[in-house]
C-alpha cells in the first residue's frame, strides 16, 4: 500500500490505496516507516517526492480498521522514552531527519494523519482546489503525530489552535494564508518538477546543512512536545467522552467530510 519508486536519484513515495482515498491502515504506518529508513541508507538519492495515488493525497486515518485491533493502537503509540519518536511520530517526523529535501505534493483532500505527513515534509506543493485538515477532534482526540512540533514554525499560536480544534477542512488558499502550503498552483506535476530541478541544481551538502540548521532554530522543545503528545492521546483514548466522541463521528452523516472515516 506504499510504493517507492527511485528515479533519477529521485524517491518517489506513494500513498497507495486510491479506493479508500488513501486512507492510513495500520500497515501503512509500517511500511512507510521502512521507506523512510530505505530512503536514508540510500547515499545516492538527492530529494523525496511524497503523493496519493489517484484524487486525494490522503483523507486520514482508517478509524474504523485501526480501532477493530486494539494492540494495533498501542503498537501506534508506544515507544520505550517520552520523548521519542513512537511509529506514528516516526512517519511524520522521520522526513525531517533525512538530509536530503522532501516535498509533498498534495491534491483533493489531504486530512488528518494525511495532513501531518505533509506538514512532516520539507516542502509542500499544492493543488489550487485541494481541501486540508487536521481532523482529529472529531473523534474525541487530539494531534499526536509530531505536528505539534513543525506547526509552531509555520503558523501563529491562535491560528493552529483553531486548525486542530474545529476539525473542518479549509481550502488550500486558506492553508496557504495560516502558513500551511509552500507553493499553491493549477499544476502540481509541473510545479513538483520546477522546485525538483531548483533544488537538484544545488549542491546536496548546502542543501543538508541548511536544512539541519533551519530544523535547529525551530525544534528546540521536540522532546517534550512529543511526550506530551503521545501522553494526551493515551488519556483520551482511556476517557469515556472519547467512546462517545468515536460513536457520533461514526454515525455522522457528514457531507462536508465527504463521510470520511480519518483523522
Amino acid at each position: 500500500m506504499i510504493k517507492l519508486e527511485i528515479k533519477q536519484q529521485v524517491a518517489w513515495v506513494s500513498l497507495a490505496r486510491p479506493e479508500k482515498q488513501n486512507a492510513l491502515s495500520f500497515a501503512m504506518f509500517v511500511e512507510l516507516s521502512n521507506v523512510i529508513k530505505k530512503i536514508k541508507r540510500d547515499r545516492s538519492l538527492r530529494a523525496v517526492v511524497i503523493s496519493g495515488e489517484g484524487e486525494h493525497f490522503c483523507s486520514g486515518l482508517d478509524v474504523a480498521a485501526v480501532m477493530k485491533k486494539p494492540s494495533n493502537i498501542i503498537k501506534l503509540l508506544f515507544k520505550w522514552l517520552p520523548g521519542n519518536q513512537n511509529l506514528a511520530q516516526k512517519v511524520v517526523l522521520g522526513w525531517q531527519d533525512l538530509s536530503i529535501p522532501v516535498i509533498a505534493k498534495v491534491t483533493g483532500h489531504c486530512f488528518g494523519g494525511g495532513m501531518q505527513i505533509a506538514l512532516g515534509a520539507d516542502y509542500r506543493i499544492v493543488d489550487k482546489n485541494a481541501k486540508l485538515a487536521i481532523m482529529e477532534a472529531r473523534w474525541g482526540l487530539c494531534p499526536d503525530m509530531g505536528a505539534n512540533v513543525v506547526l509552531a514554525g509555520l503558523m501563529k499560536r491562535d491560528q493552529a489552535l483553531w486548525l486542530a480544534s474545529h476539525a473542518g477542512p479549509v481550502s488550500a488558499e486558506d492553508a496557504k494564508e495560516y502558513g500551511l502550503v509552500t507553493q499553491l498552483t493549477d499544476d502540481v506535476d509541473k510545479q513538483t518538477d520546477a522546485v525538483l530541478e531548483t533544488l537538484m541544481a544545488r549542491s546536496p551538502d548546502t542543501l543538508a546543512a541548511i536544512k539541519r540548521i533551519t530544523q535547529q532554530s525551530y525544534r528546540s522543545q521536540q522532546r517534550k512536545i512529543l511526550a506530551k503528545e503521545t501522553w494526551s492521546q493515551i488519556r483520551l483514548l482511556m476517557n469515556p467522552n472519547t467512546k462517545k466522541a468515536i460513536a457520533k463521528a461514526k454515525g455522522a452523516e457528514d457531507i462536508q467530510f465527504n463521510n470520511a472515516k480519518s483523522w
